[in-house]
């Protein structure tokens, strides 16, 4: 961020961001900042990193060679996870090469949540800063979604990416912090009805146990009466979720994303993409050659991170499927806006026809028993000729599984115009399918 911890005095009450003129920059600025980040970060990083000097030099960039954006996007390599565990693995670095000081100045190590069987590791070096890189990225959402001093804020214990209370005391909110995990919302309703907070986040595991206590008889929606918004971020949440979590429940609900592993992206008010801020994320979205898409095209989401010199991710391919306006929103912000399609890597494609776990979830959550979209696309390889899925469903009452398995493999047949068969089905309350999971999410491909 351009300004990290700011004080919310430094926003009128009345306004919903927190950093107004960064926030509502214009295009002609934004570009000339970025320009001038990214010459520095990429001499910083040749010179600094041995990850960068390698792929530099094998580029034939000399230090100091890129002196425009344009310089940058044509001839800056990309990255991506594989290559850097695979510098890790050759070189024995625990950091990939990334690292840009020396270890004995790093101030935290946090973790992806590891879908992908082999979890992702980020550097952070604090500084004088009173928070986190990671728990900066939080403040001006908060501050959007209405957190204010003085509020409690219901704090989960994080087991990746570390925690993100530092966030919620920047902006002089009190946190709570209370074991949200699975088996213990006993324990964070209690939590609620005494400390009444104004905000909390939730991941797809959590709506489990929550509709498992509105089956135990809670009244969720004057439980949760008390939240002025909530977060939702781990997996895209399925329509119908959504609608019950606004409508049943009386939750405001904002959900975010990772901003391809820089950091992350938030809805607004007008919940309608995700913003990309950009004085912390250079955005690039580009087709299967590596070429620009126009806006508003699907292509996969690139991103270098603007605000990390210690651990530098430079033109680093998300895999991520996305579309994307650089047009001002209509609440004001002037930051990039995606909608995410999906992950390239778990399309599957069945005889023929290419599919992807949103269109899954959007089928699954249908069936009253299975409206939480717990499931998994199971395959050997990309390519196979029937789409083969183990679903989770909710077991609190009595369920027909002959019926329930018919009607989902006919939902997911004729809706998505292929072969289907469900392999596997689990009840919710066994925690089979959620034991599958990161400690965010299930992922939602898996070879068996």
């Amino acid at each position: 961020m351009t300004v990290v911890g700011a004080s919310p005095a430094q926003a009128p009450a009345e306004n919903h961001l927190l950093e107004l003129a960064v926030e509502t920059t214009p295009a002609e600025r934004i570009r000339q900042v970025q320009e001038d980040r990214v010459i520095e970060l990429t001499r910083l990083a040749q010179e600094r990193s041995a990850f960068y000097r390698e792929t530099f030099d094998a580029a034939g960039i000399t230090v100091g060679e890129i002196t425009s954006l344009d310089d940058f996007q044509a001839r800056v390599p990309f990255m991506n996870k594989d290559s850097i565990r695979e510098y890790r693995d050759r070189t024995g670095d625990s950091y990939g090469g990334l690292l840009t000081v020396d270890p004995s100045e790093v101030t935290s190590v946090t973790a992806s949540s590891g879908t992908t069987g082999d979890p992702t590791f980020f550097v952070e070096r604090w500084g004088d800063e009173p928070v986190s890189p990671l728990n900066a990225r939080y403040i001006r959402p908060l501050w959007d979604l209405g957190v204010r001093p003085g509020d409690n804020v219901l704090c989960s214990a994080a087991s990746f990416r570390g925690y993100i209370e530092g966030a919620t005391r920047a902006l002089g909110a009190v946190p709570i912090l209370v074991d949200t995990w699975m088996g213990n919302w006993a324990e964070v309703a209690e939590a609620i009805r005494r400390h009444r907070p104004t905000y909390c986040q939730l991941m797809s595991m959590n709506l489990v146990e929550l509709e498992r206590l509105q089956h135990q008889g809670e009244d969720l929606r004057e439980l949760m009466s008390c939240f002025v918004s909530v977060g939702f971020a781990g997996e895209p949440l399925g329509a119908r979720m959504r609608e019950k979590l606004t409508r049943e429940w009386g939750l405001n609900l904002w959900v975010y994303t990772s901003a391809g592993d820089t950091g992350l992206a938030w809805e607004c008010a007008e919940h309608d993409g995700y913003h990309l801020n950009w004085d912390e994320t250079l955005t690039e979205v580009l087709d299967a050659d590596g070429n620009p898409v126009p806006d508003g095209e699907v292509g996969e989401l690139v991103v270098t991170a603007m605000d990390n010199d210690t651990y530098p991710l430079i033109r680093y391919r998300t895999d991520d499927l996305v579309r994307l306006t650089r047009q001002p929103c209509p609440c004001g912000r002037t930051s990039p806006r995606m909608w995410v399609l999906g992950r390239a890597g778990d399309e599957t494609v069945v005889a023929g026809r290419a599919v992807l776990p949103h269109e899954v979830w959007s089928i699954v959550e249908q069936q009253d028993e299975t409206e939480t979209g717990l499931f998994q696309i199971i395959r050997p390889q990309r390519e196979v000729e029937r789409l083969r899925v183990r679903v989770g469903y909710d077991d609190s009452a009595e369920v027909d599984l002959d019926d329930l398995v018919r009607r989902l493999t006919a939902g997911l047949s004729t809706t998505l115009g292929i072969s289907a068969e469900l392999i596997d089905i689990l009840p919710e309350t066994a925690g089979q399918l959620l034991r599958r999971g990161s400690a965010a999410k299930v992922p939602r491909v898996a070879k068996s």
